[in-house]
């Protein structure tokens, strides 16, 4: 594979090569230009620069991206990537638990230097609704209630009929706000879904826009613009009731296999299999949560959960390992923290 025209490397050091992807053209089928003149350079350079603010208060977050390694048998995973940037589709990608799924969003937003990632975990009772939105009508209910008092506090407190304030944007619906720079949007554990969810997403996926009806209505009475909060705590003015993407966000969706999806749905996805971490990985792994010393250490450790991820039914996560590992730095026994914590998941699926 060549080099020249990868936009994310799985780099530990963040660039700027999100820039060179933004100065090419889109696919013609997949660009998002109406909502362009909603876009003033300015407000969407402010608004970056609170978000690269907040991204750098997540340690946790950055510590995930930076705990990211690329091996050499993640070589296709790496050109499915590149391959959804450059294409402005959502990446479906599936892999045992502990393969890096997860820090694989992290890493994204880390290294192309896209503000905080968004995540939203997904639920047997997650509906469409909840990612985009959420209106406290109860709320609004009784500050009309309170307003009706005739306490003049009470009043000048909140205007009641501003419904934008008791509407707080989820990670899907702050994902798709127009901006120039496209936001990192991890829908984790899509699989668990309610069966009805992948075929909600599709219109989402491919028009790239979603309504706020309760707005919609205000922007018929003449009422245009509405201040909403986003997932990351900011004040947005949403235009009409709608939101349009002007680029399409990088959309990671996270799947351990479980059910089958449509085939429309599939259609719209670059799938990849994430590999089961080999050593070089995880050894990158441990030194990132606990130094060069005790990575050394702990080989042996390391080895023999290599050894057992490597078997038929070795279903192990590398937290497990991580797990492990600090626990043995505390003075733990270790054939009885191994015995306890090197289970594979199947097995202990199998007990219950």
């Amino acid at each position: 594979m060549g080099n020249e025209w990868t936009i994310f490397r799985g780099s530990p050091d963040p660039h700027d090569e999100i820039e060179r992807l933004l100065s090419i053209e889109a696919p013609s089928w997949r660009q998002f230009t109406k909502s362009a003149q909603q876009v003033d350079p300015k407000e969407d350079a402010a608004y970056w620069e609170k978000l690269q603010a907040i991204a750098r208060q997540r340690a946790r977050d950055l510590q995930r991206g930076q705990s990211f390694r690329v091996q050499q048998s993640q070589a296709k995973v790496l050109d499915a990537i590149n391959a959804a940037l450059y294409l402005r589709r959502p990446l479906l990608i599936t892999g045992k638990p502990g393969s890096g799924k997860t820090s694989l969003a992290y890493a994204i937003a880390r290294e192309l230097q896209l503000g905080p990632a968004l995540v939203w975990a997904v639920t047997a009772r997650s509906n469409l609704q909840q990612g985009l939105y959420q209106y406290d009508a109860i709320a609004r209910l009784q500050d009309a209630q309170l307003s009706q008092t005739g306490d003049p506090k009470l009043k000048a407190k909140q205007n009641y009929r501003d419904i934008g304030q008791y509407i707080q944007l989820g990670p899907v619906g702050t994902a798709f706000l127009p901006s120039k720079r496209p936001r990192v949007l991890m829908i984790d554990e899509v699989d668990k879904s309610d069966i009805n969810l992948p075929n909600d997403l599709l219109n989402l996926l491919e028009e790239g826009r979603y309504e706020i009806p309760e707005l919609r209505r205000l922007a018929k009475q003449g009422n245009r613009t509405q201040p909403v909060e986003s997932e990351d705590g900011l004040e947005i003015l949403i235009q009409g009731g709608q939101v349009q993407c002007l680029e399409f966000p990088v959309v990671i969706m996270t799947s351990n296999g479980e059910r089958e999806f449509p085939s429309a749905f599939l259609r719209r996805c670059v799938r990849v299999q994430m590999p089961t971490p080999e050593k070089e990985a995880l050894v990158s792994i441990v030194k990132a949560h606990l130094g060069d010393n005790l990575t050394q250490r702990f080989e042996a450790v390391i080895d023999e959960f290599v050894e057992l991820s490597e078997q038929e039914d070795g279903n192990l996560a590398t937290d497990q390992l991580l797990n492990t590992l600090y626990l043995l730095t505390q003075n733990a026994d270790e054939a009885a923290i191994k015995a306890l914590l090197f289970s594979t998941l199947s097995s202990l699926g199998a007990g219950q």
